[in-house]
């Protein structure tokens, strides 16, 4: 997270771990650590910390509440019961929950490891360039951290340090210039034990002194010093050390990154379901107005290992936002990949020029995204675009958008939005709702539907038709590919026989819905359900 504030903080641990009874300053309060209440001790002062009432009953914990706001504090933890909410908010404090049987400890140091994850994410590429800093003061020479892939990570700024061309290009682009004598230098550096000493590769560059960065057996990246000529004895030796302080900082670096993509995982599955705070989780992701798009694998095609292909569609997916936003929310949730996409100015008032940009942009890149995948997996995918949302709070009804439209979708329509299908998308829900209520599925239609099963006649494709037609007999007598005579008979008898008064205009409305939803005819379900 890129600040723990106490909204990001919920959002990270999620519930039931955690629950919120009130929050008077908002969930935008920072939050600094997470302190375990020791009763024989006076509390510290401490702004922006969480209070764990360790040994306090919830119901008796007003004065705790009392005191840590004395002390500067932003929340205090109860454990059980809902606790002093009224003293809470009479001090602007806010009044967290655990279960009964959680343990402090696990508690303590789950709060801790997610405040700190924001800070370590931060601190370890300022800790990298502090380090940088240091080899190269002690080195005497120009010092840069670079990853595996040669890509510059921290560098120094001491001044007065020789550089070199190949240098300035580096740190210009955070990356080594791309040649096969670099990478025969990259190559030396991390088969060697130990630092190695390296010719200048042309008349203008530097030598330089390097070494790799491992940890366990992998290696991490390198450390590079400029050679001016003027090194210190003992270079090699402060640069061997260095490099083991740039593994520690390197792996934790890696781990909080770990941590911040499984929390942002988390976030972005209860915005799916409805469940996450949305200001909070605006504050996190810095996003407000977005739209859901969904990709799932076509479940008519054969997949040997659908959960493997599925994730490995989350790759693609995953790859293509970060190189679109430069960052991802993304999520596999049963064998569908959900990706929130970011869409500013396309809601709201910026003009109906801008939200169709916008929206080509989302559909661009879902059809890129299913070329890709289906190149990548060899398996055909299907994308679906939910409708934007101003706020995150609506994302699990953009999600639903989305999943109304992969229903619909199809060899010959593989990439939709909702906006496209929205007559489609209606009548779908609109079946939702008739299934599921006696009174909407009793009519007509059930009469037309028994008729045809028991004496083989074919009235209800027969009215779907004519009702598709727009009630023109012709029209239907083609749709069905009988002469329009054929059609008049049909439509007679279904008055004759049936008692259906195909003249009110509601009749026709309530059984054209009724067949078109619950027999099964047409577009919304196929020809039968």
């Amino acid at each position: 997270m890129d600040a723990c504030t106490l909204g990001a903080l919920i959002d990270a641990v999620g519930s039931p771990t955690l629950r919120l009874h009130t929050a008077p300053a908002g969930p935008a309060v920072p939050v600094t650590e997470a302190l375990l209440y020791d009763a024989h001790a006076p509390l510290p002062d401490a702004p922006g910390a969480l209070l764990l009432a360790v040994g306090v009953r919830a119901a008796a914990a007003g004065p705790l509440v009392r005191a840590a706001a004395e002390a500067g504090m932003a929340g205090v933890v109860v454990r059980g019961g809902d606790g002093p909410v009224g003293e809470a908010e009479a001090h602007g404090m806010a009044l967290l929950a655990i279960d009964e049987d959680a343990a402090w400890h696990h508690v303590h140091l789950m709060l801790a490891s997610a405040i700190g994850a924001g800070a370590a994410n931060d601190a370890g590429l300022g800790d990298l360039f502090a380090l940088a800093d240091a080899i190269a003061a002690a080195t005497g020479g120009a010092t840069s951290v670079e990853d595996p892939r040669q890509r510059i990570l921290a560098y120094s700024t001491v001044p007065g340090q020789p550089v070199d061309e190949d240098r300035r290009q580096g740190i210009l682009g955070l990356q080594v210039p791309g040649s096969v004598d670099n990478s025969e230098q990259v190559r030396l550096v991390c088969a060697a034990d130990g630092p190695v000493r390296l010719p200048p590769l042309t008349a203008g560059d530097l030598p330089r002194l390097a070494v790799a960065v491992r940890a366990g057996g992998e290696t991490l990246g390198s450390v590079w010093v400029i050679d001016g000529g003027t090194l210190a004895p003992d270079a090699e030796e402060t640069l061997a050390q260095g490099a083991s302080t740039a593994a520690l900082l390197l792996l934790r670096a890696r781990a909080a990154r770990e941590l911040a993509r499984h929390q942002n995982t988390d976030l972005v599955r209860r915005l799916l379901d409805g469940s996450a705070d949305a200001s909070a989780a605006a504050h996190r992701l810095g996003w407000d107005a977005v739209r859901v798009a969904a990709f799932v694998l076509d479940s008519a095609a054969s997949v040997p290992d659908a959960e493997r292909t599925s994730l490995r569609l989350l790759d693609v997916v995953r790859l293509q936002c970060e190189v679109r936003y430069g960052r991802h929310a993304c999520v596999l949730l049963d064998g569908v990949v959900y990706a929130l996409l970011p869409a500013p100015g396309e809601h709201g008032g910026r003009g109906q020029d801008v939200r169709r940009t916008a929206h080509q942009r989302h559909r661009q890149l879902a059809e890129d995204i299913v070329r890709r995948a289906e190149r990548s997996l060899r398996v055909p995918v299907r994308a679906a675009l939910g409708g934007v949302t101003p706020d995150l709070g609506g994302v699990a009804g953009s999600r639903a958008d989305a999943d109304a439209v992969l229903r619909l979708l199809h060899d010959a329509l593989p990439v939709a939005t909702v906006d496209e299908l929205r007559p489609r998308v209606t009548l779908l829900r609109l079946a939702e709702v008739m299934r599921d209520r006696r009174e909407l599925r009793a009519g007509a239609w059930r009469r037309v539907v028994a008729a045809d099963a028991e004496h083989g006649t074919d009235y209800a494709r027969t009215l779907a038709s004519w009702f598709d037609a727009g009630c023109d007999v012709a029209g239907a007598a083609k749709l069905l590919s009988v002469h329009p005579n054929t059609c008049r008979y049909r439509l007679k008898q279904v008055g004759l026989q049936l008692g259906i008064d195909l003249g009110d205009p509601d009749e026709r409305l309530v059984l054209w819905l009724q067949l078109k939803a619950l027999a099964g005819f047409g577009e919304v379900t196929g020809d039968r359900g």
